[in-house]
């Protein structure tokens, strides 16, 4: 699974108890469709996924209703969490470089 650039359906999101049993290196991003700072991020996460072809990415909207952001006590948008075997291993809130990005990731690749 590598980059997407919409967001899971609701209907279809992980349950943090889902997340939790995930094996492996997972990328969660938490955002929503008409924020700017997301919107923004889209092309510094794309190029930075493309060194991380195999890394899982879900794209979760978040807000109003939306419990797994808090789950996550996700508080500004875009937020980026590194996930290892369901558990934090890594954050980066609201990046401004692909590089940034791409030292939260990898952590997954240093520890593969």
């Amino acid at each position: 699974m590598a980059y997407h650039s919409a967001f899971t359906p609701q209907d279809q999101e992980a349950s943090s108890e889902q997340l939790a049993g995930q094996h492996g290196w997972l990328l969660l991003e938490f955002g929503a469709p008409w924020c700017g700072h997301c919107q923004a991020a889209q092309p510094l996460l794309a190029a930075a996924m493309q060194a991380h072809p195999d890394l899982a990415h879900l794209k979760i909207e978040d807000g109003k209703g939306r419990r797994l952001g808090r789950t996550f006590a996700v508080k500004l948008w875009p937020t980026l969490i590194l996930l290892h075997d369901g558990q934090e291993a890594g954050r980066l809130v609201r990046p401004d470089s692909a590089t940034a990005i791409s030292q939260l990731l990898d952590q997954a690749a240093a520890n593969s």
